[in-house]
C-alpha cells in the first residue's frame, strides 16, 4: 500500500510486481533480466539498497528472487 518499501532495495515501493512489493528501478531491473535470461556473477554478499543497487546485478537479482519475485 501507501509508504510501503522496496522489498529488494528499501526506495519506496510503487506496489507489488512480479509478487512482491517494489519499485519501478527494480521491477524494470528483474523484468530485463529474466525477459533476456542474464546470467550474472558474483562470489560476495552485496548490500543491494537504493544508493548501491546498480553496482551488482546479481546480488540484486538474488534478493527480487529472494523477495518472492517470480517470472510471469
Amino acid at each position: 500500500g501507501i509508504g510501503s518499501l522496496c522489498s529488494i532495495c528499501g526506495d519506496r515501493a510503487t506496489g507489488k510486481h512480479y509478487g512482491a512489493s517494489s519499485c519501478d528501478g527494480c521491477k524494470g531491473f528483474f523484468r530485463r533480466s529474466v525477459r533476456k535470461n542474464h546470467v550474472y556473477s558474483c562470489s560476495r554478499q552485496c548490500v543491494i539498497d537504493k544508493d548501491k543497487r546498480n553496482q551488482c546485478r546479481y546480488c540484486r537479482l538474488k534478493k527480487c528472487f529472494r523477495a518472492g519475485m517470480k517470472k510471469e
